[in-house]
């Protein structure tokens, strides 16, 4: 059995690969997958009115106009879903839209 070794330029090779995959623009469908996870950590948590608003963005949803992403981070502040709070989408969500994610 060979030993497979980590180098220098393996990690560069990586880090190459990593760097360009955060310049890929999401698509509908990886965006619904995503989101839909997200929306596991509420579902049982969630009112009747934001079922309902959770489902009319997720059927309006489009990469190039996305309103469900900030309503899913609109919830995790108001939920206090540790896990989603740390996760980096949730962190750049927020970013992006300004918003605050801790409840205070």
């Amino acid at each position: 059995m060979t030993s497979i070794q980590w180098t220098p330029q393996k990690s560069q090779e990586l880090d190459k690969i990593l760097d360009s995959l955060g310049s890929v623009s999401p698509t509908r469908k990886t965006l619904v997958t995503t989101y839909q996870h997200i929306w596991g950590y509420f579902k049982k948590k969630c009112t009747d009115e934001e079922l309902h608003q959770y489902l009319k963005l997720l059927d309006e949803l489009q990469p190039d106009n996305d309103s469900l992403g900030p309503f899913l981070v609109q919830l995790t502040a108001k939920y206090q879903i540790d896990y989603l709070q740390k996760s980096r989408l949730i962190i750049e969500l927020n970013e992006r839209e300004g918003q605050s994610i801790s409840k205070n």
